[in-house]
């Protein structure tokens, strides 16, 4: 697969623009399709936001920021308190209130909200709900023809990421913006860093070692706090990140993040294996994810990478890339400006950004200039390792890359309904679970 590509990273969002204005001479609809492939700064962009948490309220936000010329005017959520306090919470921002235009009737709640989100005459649609809905959510919004801001991780099961595959290819076809929310990407410090990497600062890498070590993200409540009424499908959605086949384990939702910066460093080029180690320390009720896994990554060139990931509360923290090639090293300590060491030492002093912002900046750019953006492929390259760390450390097995990719270890229902019986799976126990 490809390495990275996206708007020039040296490149401001005005700037772009600014490039690319020549090229924009009028709104010019793709073949058939509602969705423009280039839109005049004149015309208006229809944002529809999938998915009412957090991440998808900042979405929003960062949205509405990136263009001047762009409404909000469609949500969705499965619960209509969370549409409700993305709303609240963005007409409260002085900047961007004006731009949010969402009708009453314009605000969908139920399983089926994204595609009434899809359907309400939108232009772009950001996918933010748990990642067990993403491939569904994906497929829908490549096949009305929307571009799409597509928040990390994009599947939490094998067939989910093959999904996602066949929706990448169909909108590169229907030259669709297909922006990413794995955010280091845009990271300006980060870019320049692997740029160096991949130029050959520090030769041929051999090892990367990659953490994310922090503290529980969502704890899961006991059993006996539960609603008298509330049905396993509703329960398990409000928490979410307590089961495998929404969040995917804290390997493939959080630390997907570090997964990804190793891949990255190794152009994007799969591992050949892996193993990995697991478990669970910590009381988690029904929920059935583990709060520590460490994954040993293996290239066909013989380079390594470890990824060590830990939810456990008073345990020492640590979210950094450490990577050893034949001149050096290169560190990136946290949020610290990065550092190559290979004979000399270059430290970034270039400018900083809002990585989250610019992500929103650069696709709806993309979209101005009729030069969508498409990070799909590597995307889901960095999701199906994650998944495959996963896989080693459930079964206690090695894992290969052609493994993990065909598995037919499939995590999300079929047919999902909101009154349906959906037993918790057992957590898995290693050398018992078998890889499907």
């Amino acid at each position: 697969m490809k390495p990275f590509t996206a708007c020039p990273s040296a490149a401001t969002r005005r700037e772009f623009l600014k490039t690319s204005s020549a090229a924009v001479a009028g709104a010019v609809l793709t073949g058939g399709l509602g969705a423009r492939a280039r839109a005049a700064n004149s015309d208006t962009l229809k944002v529809g936001l999938i998915g009412c948490g957090g991440r998808g309220t900042g979405a929003a936000g960062q949205a509405l920021k990136a263009d001047k010329n762009v409404v909000l005017t469609a949500v969705g959520d499965v619960f209509r308190e969370a549409c409700d306090g993305a709303l609240n919470g963005l007409r409260n921002n002085a900047e961007i209130r004006d731009r949010v235009r969402v009708a009453p009737d314009h605000i969908f709640t139920g399983l089926d909200n994204f595609q009434k989100v899809i359907d309400s005459g939108v232009d772009v649609v950001l996918l933010a709900s748990p990642p067990g809905f993403r491939p569904q959510h994906l497929r829908a919004a490549v096949a009305a023809g929307k571009h799409i801001f597509c928040e990390k991780p994009m599947a939490t099961d094998p067939p989910g990421v093959r999904s996602v595959m066949e929706s990448v290819r169909l909108a590169k076809e229907k030259n669709l913006a297909l922006v990413a929310g794995f955010c280091w990407r845009y990271d300006f410090a980060r870019r320049e860093f692997y740029q160096r990497i991949h130029d050959g600062a520090l030769g041929e890498i051999r090892a990367v070692h990659a953490t994310y070590l922090t503290g529980p993200v969502k704890p899961m409540p006991p059993a006996s706090s539960r609603p008298a009424g509330m049905g396993d499908v509703e329960w398990q959605v409000r928490n979410w990140y307590n089961f495998v086949w929404l969040s995917g384990d804290g390997l493939v939702e959080q630390a997907c993040h570090s997964v990804d910066k190793i891949l990255w460093a190794m152009k994007d080029v799969p591992p050949a294996r892996a193993v990995a180690t697991g478990g669970r320390v910590i009381s988690n009720h029904e929920g059935n994810i583990y709060d520590h896994i460490d994954v040993f990554y293996e290239w066909p060139n013989g380079a390594r990478a470890t990824m060590a990931q830990r939810q456990i509360p008073n345990c020492y923290s640590d979210n950094s890339d450490y990577l050893l090639g034949e001149k050096g090293t290169g560190t990136i300590k946290g949020w610290a400006a990065p550092i190559i060491k290979a004979g000399e030492t270059w430290r970034y002093r270039g400018p900083a950004n809002d990585m989250y912002q610019t992500e929103h900046d650069e696709l709806f750019a993309s979209i101005r200039a009729g030069r969508p953006i498409n990070d799909g492929d590597w995307m889901a390259t960095s999701t199906l390792a994650a998944i495959m760390g996963r896989l080693a450390a459930y079964t206690g097995q090695e894992v290969t890359w052609e493994q993990a990719l065909n598995s037919q270890w499939k995590l999300v229902p079929d047919n999902l309904t909101w009154d349906m019986k959906l037993p918790i799976e057992p957590m898995a126990v290693p050398g018992k679970t078998k890889l499907i």
